[in-house]
């Protein structure tokens, strides 16, 4: 079944579009690959970043819409991503990045275009964890931009994850949720001999 991408914001991608065009935004972002680019750039898949908060015992906090990623191809290849956020005045470009996280992004798309049932693709960060997955959606239908993961839905840990998280297997919310949520809750502090 096909991956169902939401619509990014025309604004978001028409920032990114113009910092492609400018040189100097380019080089101030000092991503190699780009700079070195045989060919012709675009950005694709573009995907609505969502940040996990905070997790508690009793399970996943509300997400909240960071921005929009789009990957920048070159040739047959991502080479480079575009972070996009939401200002005041609107949608700006935030930054260009390369690394693992790009690689790791278009090797989990392709996996997940693979899957019998269809998803809807959006990103979804881990802050406490340093920790970045592909959280497949499965209402195509619904705003890529907001909600939250659903029991049914599954998360993708990018590599790298954190030790002891297998990068690139599908998970369900309701697997890996808990294991999040054991990572991140303080133990119980001992009490002292009176």
């Amino acid at each position: 079944m096909p991956l169902h991408v939401p619509p990014a914001p025309a604004p978001a991608l028409r920032t990114v579009l113009t910092a492609l065009g400018s040189p100097t935004a380019v080089r101030e972002a000092r991503t190699p690959s780009l700079r070195l680019a045989q060919g012709p750039v675009t950005p694709e898949l573009p995907l609505p970043v969502h940040v996990l908060d905070r997790i508690t015992p009793a399970g996943a906090s509300a997400t909240r819409l960071a921005g929009w990623r789009f990957l920048i191809r070159c040739g047959d290849r991502a080479v480079a991503a575009a972070d996009t956020m939401l200002t005041a005045d609107g949608w700006a470009f935030s930054r260009f990045f390369e690394g693992p996280y790009v690689t790791a992004t278009e090797l989990a798309l392709r996996q997940a275009e693979t899957m019998q049932q269809p998803y809807q693709a959006r990103l979804l960060s881990v802050p406490e964890l340093y920790m970045l997955t592909l959280w497949l959606h499965g209402d195509c239908t619904a705003d890529g931009a907001t909600g939250h993961p659903a029991a049914t839905d599954l998360l993708v840990p990018l590599a790298p994850a954190p030790p002891g998280i297998a990068a690139h297997r599908p998970y369900l919310v309701t697997e890996l949720l808990p294991v999040l949520t054991h990572r991140v809750t303080p133990a119980p502090l001992l009490s002292s001999p009176a």
